[in-house]
């Protein structure tokens, strides 16, 4: 498993943060946020928003630093891209 996190370059509620990803799953990408001790609430869509004080718990704990651009054509290459606005569908 590949976790991939972005610079902390968004700003949000007073702070910057980075965006931390998987090119494989999001089983993987959770028991990785797991691993750092990052809520669940923090996973929105395809990612896991990250506060810039944990981007270096992220690079410590394996996840390989790429750049923001980097970040949107591995979700989409993977197919776990998840775009805002999409309507997520649950089959019954």
């Amino acid at each position: 498993m590949t976790v991939y996190v972005d610079p902390p370059a968004w700003p949000g509620h007073g702070r910057l943060w980075s965006h931390l990803v998987s090119d494989a799953s999001y089983d993987e990408l959770h028991a990785f946020a797991a691993g750092l001790g990052v809520p669940r609430r923090a996973f929105e869509r395809d990612h896991y928003d990250l506060p810039s004080h944990r981007y270096a718990d992220a690079v410590a704990a394996g996840a390989v630093e790429v750049s923001s651009r980097e970040v949107v054509r591995l979700l989409r290459a993977s197919g776990l891209r998840r775009p805002k606005g999409l309507v997520q569908r649950r089959s019954s």
